[in-house]
């Protein structure tokens, strides 16, 4: 184990650049070792790794899609989802408070990019990677190899608009020159976080159920800093009367990813990592893109965007019922909130044409098992890495020279 962990360190000093993002082996696939070898076996655990379809299967998700997908909501009612977008996630988090989704500890064993590579957190990495080695040691040596470079409940999220405005935090960096503002870091006083030398921006945040996890882990490195973010101005609120949130290392505030004139309370290009975690879904498919080129240019050089989001045909597509689809693979949920099906190649797209490039693109399939009830339910989601090139193509700079006229 000492020799997996001495190999993992030793390239973080090939180059400059952090080990976590140069490594060009990503896993197959993400978490777990439990892989379903007996049928008979199947409710002896809650949850299967690695789960691959039948065919019949396969066909049998594609037809319930299609079914669900028959009856279209009407126009006028699919222009009223969008627009009080924000104000169906407060009522939600207003019922729910806190109460509704779990702490995502899994983070840090998918994404452990959200840890600056310090002397500190190198031994919280250290502690933590083999620990999960002694669980399972061949697996775990793949994420320790990619060092350097999900939920039942995921009914989530967030992230698209807040009609009321910037948040408490938001009030001290609204009288910024927005010009200045968007150059770059000038006087290191004039925005939270500006004496950091490690930051993190989870968008759609919720009620902190990445926060939390996120911050407890920071505790081993005090240069570091977390923003925090999401339209629902309730959900904000709830995260900033947490016992945990720490003014000094963490910055939560309202914000519409959606709105490409809203500023944040940081410039551009000083990010380390973005953490997009079941949030893209929730966005109108024609403003994914936009969203997309905006959170690009918060990273620095090297910057790594992190996502995890529904997958096509996962149990809570084909759940929906007739007369819930908005668009392809779009649904409102009898809520108000809605919720969209990636495929790995319109991720891949997405990400590339936001001028990222891709260092992980992967399907998880699961098998979740209700054992009380005897239920088993299909889950796909579709995680990625991105990151922002170190350096600009050097295509447009290259100069034509054109013969010289004589008279």
């Amino acid at each position: 184990m000492n020799v997996i962990w001495r190999n993992s360190i030793s390239c973080v000093r090939i180059r400059k650049v952090p080990h976590r993002y140069q490594s060009g082996h990503h896993p197959v696939a993400p978490l777990g070792t439990r892989i379903l070898t007996d049928q008979a076996k199947v409710f002896e655990h809650n949850m299967w790794d690695h789960m691959q379809w039948s065919k019949e299967e396969a066909a049998a998700a594609r037809k319930k899609v299609e079914e669900n997908s028959a009856e279209r909501v009407l126009l006028e009612e699919q222009v009223k989802y969008e627009s009080e977008a924000s104000k169906y996630w407060d009522t939600f988090y207003k019922i729910h408070k806190n109460k509704f989704f779990k702490d995502r500890n899994w983070l840090l064993r998918e994404f452990p990019e959200i840890l600056p590579v310090d002397q500190k957190t190198k031994e919280k990495m250290k502690e933590f990677s083999l620990d999960h080695v002694k669980d399972n040691a061949a697996n775990c040596f793949s994420r320790m190899h990619c060092l350097t470079n999900p939920e039942q409940k995921n009914h989530y999220k967030k992230s698209a608009g807040s009609a009321d405005g910037q948040s408490k935090a938001g009030s001290d960096f609204s009288n910024l020159d927005a010009k200045q503002h968007r150059k770059g870091p000038v006087k290191t006083e004039l925005f939270p976080g500006s004496s950091a030398t490690f930051r993190i921006l989870e968008v759609g945040c919720g009620v902190g159920n990445s926060v939390f996890p996120i911050l407890n882990t920071l505790q081993n490195a005090p240069k570091s800093f977390l923003y925090c973010c999401d339209f629902a101005s309730e959900a904000v609120e709830l995260v900033k009367l947490h016992l945990s949130y720490r003014a000094g290392q963490c910055c939560a505030f309202v914000h519409d990813i959606c709105d490409n004139c809203s500023p944040y309370p940081f410039p551009d290009g000083i990010l380390d990592v973005i953490l997009l975690v079941f949030v893209l879904s929730s966005i109108h498919p024609d403003r994914m893109q936009g969203v997309l080129n905006r959170l690009s240019k918060l990273l620095k050089p090297g910057g790594m965007l992190l996502f995890r989001d529904y997958g096509r045909h996962d149990e809570t597509q084909l759940r929906f019922k007739r007369g819930h689809c908005l668009s392809e693979n779009f649904y409102v949920r009898g809520d108000g909130t809605r919720v969209y099906f990636f495929t790995k190649g319109e991720v891949h797209n997405m990400f590339c044409k936001a001028g990222l490039d891709e260092k992980q693109n992967l399907v998880d399939h699961r098998l979740q098992v209700n054992r009380k009830r005897q239920v088993k339910m299909h889950r796909v989601w579709v995680q990625g890495k991105f990151q922002k090139p170190l350096h600009l193509t050097q295509k447009s700079s290259k100069l034509v020279f054109l013969p010289l006229s004589h008279g």
